[in-house]
């Protein structure tokens, strides 16, 4: 099993964090500070990350980009600033999910393990196609013309929940429930809208002649079904 790791710059939080997750089975490293936990991703390749947001060194969003840049690591940022806009913007720098400071250790695990559940799940199915895009569930890969689309776990479920649905239209409450399933998450106003964004930004998209997701105003977005 690929060790969780812990990164927060308050030893208690730490200590306390790891003690529920190793209770839990899971193998914990921990790094105090953004240098050590970037250090820390290299040497042991964790399957997740607790990322702390105010940290010394390098602070988690830069860590965070710089994990996104190469890895779809999942990510669950741990912040004292629990605004709207604090979340969106750790979303949108690749966050899986994000709790609030002050938290409970015993949600942080039901959190690490819905996350954990959810990659798995959409690792043990098949390929999907969007137009000339091909999604490898089992190698957790997009290709365009057999080049390879650097995509976040949670812009990749995404596009799975959009290519599953065959052209249907989808809410957005519906695409949270794809990325946070039924109640793993607080709804958070634009999650959606931020992601979709992003991820058309990577597949080149243009929302206003889409080639891939196309918004159907005031509902949600769907898969485009023809090239």
């Amino acid at each position: 099993m690929q060790p969780i790791l812990v990164v927060d710059d308050d030893s208690k939080i730490v200590q306390l964090v790891r003690a529920y997750l190793e209770r839990e089975g899971f193998p914990v490293v921990t790094a105090g500070d953004g240098r050590a936990a970037l250090a820390a991703i290299d040497e042991y390749a964790p399957g997740l990350i607790v990322l702390d947001l105010m940290l010394p060194e390098i602070d988690g969003m830069t860590v965070a980009r710089r994990v996104r840049e190469d890895s779809d690591i999942p990510i669950l940022m741990l912040s004292a600033r629990g605004s709207v806009a604090d979340r969106i913007q750790g979303m949108s720098e690749g966050a899986d999910d994000y709790l609030p400071k002050p938290f409970s250790p015993a949600e942080l695990v039901v959190r690490v393990k819905a996350i954990l559940r959810r990659a798995g799940a959409v690792a043990r199915r098949g390929p999907l196609r969007i137009a000339d895009l091909d999604i490898d569930r089992d190698r957790h890969e997009v290709r365009r013309h057999d080049k390879s689309v650097s995509l976040t776990t949670a812009e990749f479920r995404l596009l799975v929940a959009l290519a599953e649905s065959g052209g249907r239209v989808m809410s957005r409450d519906s695409l949270l429930d794809a990325l946070y399933g039924h109640g793993g998450s607080e709804t958070i106003d634009r999650t959606v809208d931020v992601y979709i964004g992003r991820l058309r930004e990577k597949l080149g998209d243009n929302p206003e002649h889409p080639r891939y997701v196309a918004t159907v105003r005031g509902i949600g977005y769907r898969a485009v079904t023809t090239g």
